[in-house]
């Protein structure tokens, strides 16, 4: 079957390369860098500054009611969740996973919602969760795009 609609025969039709990255494409790149750099920054250092001095967190933890064997957990989500975001692999599935311990952080940790600081950090705490979401979706509708996309 003769898939061809042209009227002209398969062996002269143009075929040209796919046009290089525009300006704005190239911008695009750059800015999505950039800001899961910042984005992986946030949860790599949390890990770090949790992995070299684990006292105050567990302390956190044990006055909230949250079982301290779940540290090594916590730790091991943000660095890996940080890493894989910063460097773009399973960048669907970390930033989700974080959006989700974000969410459940804010809901645990900040909830006394009768004290200012309390809801500064609650609500920041959505915030980065809905920006990770975000990010999540993003990364989502890019791989169907490039499993749909000819080539």
């Amino acid at each position: 079957m003769n898939t061809n609609t042209s009227t002209q025969p398969a062996s002269q039709l143009d075929i040209r390369p796919a046009p290089s990255a525009t300006r704005a494409e190239r911008m695009e790149r750059v800015v999505t860098i950039i800001g899961r750099a910042l984005v992986a920054a946030l949860f790599i250092l949390a890990a770090l500054g949790k992995i070299t001095n684990p006292k105050p967190f567990l302390e956190h933890m044990t006055q909230f009611g949250v079982p301290t064997w779940l540290l090594p957990a916590v730790i091991a989500l943000e660095l890996i969740g940080g890493v894989a975001i910063l460097i773009g692999w399973r960048v669907r599935e970390a930033a989700g996973a974080l959006g989700i311990f974000c969410v459940l952080t804010a809901a645990i940790f900040h909830h006394q919602l009768g004290v200012k600081a309390e809801v500064t950090l609650f609500l920041k705490d959505l915030a980065i969760a809905g920006g990770l979401l975000v990010l999540a979706a993003s990364a989502a509708a890019r791989e169907r795009a490039k499993r749909l996309a000819p080539g």
